[in-house]
């Protein structure tokens, strides 16, 4: 059964495959499947059919897959040897032979589901390409206009996809309004109900902050300086520990800028969140101090083991160590990575009086 319509088709399978990398064996398989599907619904033929297409011609072939037997009992599914063998001299009873149907009117119905299967397959396709070109995106920045902004989630036009972006992934201090211009950390790219690409898309994740750095200061994109962690409470304060190998290299004064302008471009991207950059040190003491900025500190003790550290700040910085509802002393443990306790100098000298009373107390006891 020779259609010209299909051989069209396969021709144009093979520029498919010439210019977006689509197999055109693909194509064929998943043609002569529907091939397959499109007969047994218009023709109510039971399961044992197949459907083979020529590659070069065109040409389709329909086919029931039938059980050699010594006497047909069921001409749908069976073939008596005496015939089968007409088809296979070497076929024996109990294995299967194919034997060719000619059904009329499927022409029409070949060509109009070939081209539908066509079409399909270069959807999917194109939905692969743009899955895997934001699926390499993973960790970027994507810039896009806002869509929609209501019911909480808000989505973003990125161009060839939408992004989602839900309410956990916003900063809770910013309002989003349709055809605003956003830029979003591409956290994940799935793939939706209908097969569609989308992008999740986060404004609140510490590693947007890590990104923005590395486009606003050089030396950062340049690898001359590290990003070693970031701690984040979005939309209030960010904390990043940088450090340089190169001890020419200032990292924090590069991070800031002159009068500021480098962290201030990175501020007005988070719309006036805090941030804090400080020097990493390898000193876990050091580190640990310089993590409670802009709080001052006088002292730090540490447990390596427990990784914990016990600070002690001037009487009028303890209210700015520990921050508004801890904010900066939980920021500074999730930068660190170390569990922190803050005391005062006068809470401090009060828990060594109240030490030395209790010894005494215990000596004097043991002498009676």
């Amino acid at each position: 059964m020779k259609q010209v319509d299909v051989k069209e088709l396969i021709g144009a399978m093979e520029e498919l495959e010439k210019e977006r990398g689509i197999k055109k064996s693909y194509l064929i398989e998943s043609l002569e499947a529907a091939l397959v599907t499109a007969y047994k619904k218009n023709f109510d033929s039971v399961d044992n059919v197949k459907v083979t297409i020529n590659e070069v011609t065109g040409d389709i072939h329909i086919y029931a897959v039938m059980e050699v037997t010594k006497v047909s009992e069921d001409p749908l599914l069976e073939i008596g040897l005496k015939d089968a063998k007409k088809i296979n001299p070497d076929v024996e009873i109990g294995e299967t032979v194919d034997v060719e149907i000619k059904p009329k009117d499927f022409g029409r119905i070949a060509a109009q589901t070939a081209k539908q299967v066509v079409v399909q397959k270069i959807r999917e396709a194109e939905r692969e390409l743009v899955f895997t070109e934001y699926n390499d995106k993973k960790g970027e920045i994507v810039s896009g206009l806002v869509q929609k902004a209501d019911n909480g989630t808000i989505i973003v036009d990125l161009g060839k996809l939408e992004g989602v972006m839900p309410l956990k992934e916003q900063i809770p201090t910013e309002h989003y309004k349709v055809n605003d211009k956003i830029r979003g950390y591409v956290m994940n790219v799935e793939k939706g109900a209908k097969g569609n690409p989308q992008v999740i898309v986060s404004r609140s994740h510490p590693e947007f902050v890590r990104r923005l750095f590395e486009f606003e200061i050089p030396e950062i994109y340049e690898g001359l300086i590290e990003i070693k962690s970031v701690s984040r409470d979005p939309g209030y304060r960010s904390k990043v520990a940088v450090y340089s190998k190169n001890e020419n290299i200032d990292p924090v004064g590069s991070c800031v800028g002159q009068k500021g302008v480098r962290i201030q471009n990175i501020i007005n991207e988070l719309n006036g969140e805090k941030i804090d950059v400080i020097e990493w040190s390898e000193e876990p003491s050091i580190y640990i101090a310089a993590s409670l900025l802009p709080a001052s500190v006088l002292a730090v003790d540490v447990k390596e083991e427990e990784k914990f550290a016990q600070v002690i700040v001037p009487d009028d910085q303890l209210s700015l160590a520990i921050g508004k509802s801890g904010q900066n002393a939980r920021l500074a443990a999730r930068l660190t990575n170390w569990k922190i306790d803050i005391k005062s100098e006068s809470q401090i000298r009060e828990l060594i009086s109240k030490s030395e009373m209790q010894e005494t107390e215990e000596t004097t006891e043991n002498e009676e």
